[in-house]
């Protein structure tokens, strides 16, 4: 019996920058299994309705990352993304290049600016020139130790996670989640001898950039949770050299303030974060906020079970115990 199949309709990015003024969509139409990848369509276009349609490939099994692009707006790889769903949540399959980075023909895209941020972290570990690894070993290391790595290891460098980062959209100097991923696996090997440095050298223009929005997260087709990682490397970064700049200032601001009563002192945090000067800066935009809000002057009163939100604070600042 021949396998079912389903009209499936293509709306595909095409653009030719030294031949074209603007990208256009181009339509196309087959009937495909539910299950067939949105790579195998777009080979299947190339092959029997339009050769010149350029796309990037490679294993064709989710391991290379190559495949990486935009399947109705998500960032994601079209080796794994079945038409079948995609079709019944859309009714048609847009595919386009990967965000924030140069289209250089139709689906294909520079790179470039991605893996020179990956380069800029360093990602290798920066051993003790007094104590080299003996030559020929590696250095052992404990299973607990391995297991800080957290899932940073799967990373297949894609690019998904810097395509979905608005905070790459608003700055293509912010490093970006894969970036930051990989630099805090360097952080938390005990081999590597430049954690602080590394820490100290990203946070002005990087680390505090992230918006916080998991879109990485989501992104990401190896569940590497490059937000998680980035949180986790703020929490290093506070705790290596305390509030040093505005980001990390806030966040421990913001940390102390709710402590107190329970309830965020609105002009208070402003002050923790940008200090005196800082405040005395934003005089004008904070009278303009007084006149809707006045409250916003006024110390908040403690909330109920204050002492329950201490136990948590608790919790939260004892240290947790080695392999846990």
């Amino acid at each position: 019996m021949p396998e079912a199949t389903i009209p499936a309709e293509f709306e595909v990015y095409r653009f030719d920058p030294a031949k074209d003024r603007a990208p256009r969509y181009q339509r196309y139409s087959l009937d495909l299994a539910p299950h067939t990848p949105v790579l195998s369509a777009l080979l299947r276009i190339r092959a029997e309705q339009d050769p010149t349609l350029t796309l990037r490939y490679s294993c064709r099994s989710a391991i290379c990352g190559s495949c990486a692009m935009q399947v109705n707006s998500k960032s994601r790889l079209a080796c794994e993304t079945q038409i079948g769903p995609e079709m019944e949540r859309h009714g048609t399959i847009v595919v386009e290049p990967m965000r924030n980075q140069p289209v250089l023909r139709d689906l294909v895209v520079d790179q470039a600016p991605f893996w020179q941020q990956y380069e800029g972290i360093e990602p290798h570990l920066i051993l003790d020139p007094q104590h080299p690894m003996p030559e020929g070993r590696a250095t052992s290391m404990t299973p607990a130790q391995v297991e800080r790595f957290k899932e940073t290891p799967r990373c297949i460098a894609c690019a998904a996670c810097y395509s979905a980062c608005p905070a790459v959209s608003a700055d293509p100097g912010f490093p970006g989640p894969m970036a930051l991923a990989k630099l805090y696996r360097f952080v938390v090997d005990p081999r590597d001898t430049a954690a602080r440095a590394r820490l100290v050298r990203i946070q002005p223009n990087g680390l505090w950039l992230c918006l916080r929005c998991h879109l990485c997260t989501e992104a990401c087709p190896k569940d590497v949770r490059p937000s998680e990682r980035i949180r986790d490397l703020k929490e290093l970064a506070i705790a290596e050299q305390g509030g040093t700049e505005n980001g990390s200032r806030h966040a421990v601001g913001f940390k102390e303030n709710i402590r107190d009563r329970g309830l965020l002192s609105e002009m208070k945090i402003v002050r923790q974060t940008s200090g005196v000067l800082g405040l005395a800066s934003q005089a004008g935009q904070g009278i303009r906020i007084w006149r809707k809000k006045p409250e916003i002057l006024k110390r908040p009163p403690p909330i109920e079970g204050l002492d329950e939100l201490e136990k948590i604070y608790e919790a939260l600042d004892t240290p947790p115990k080695e392999g846990s």
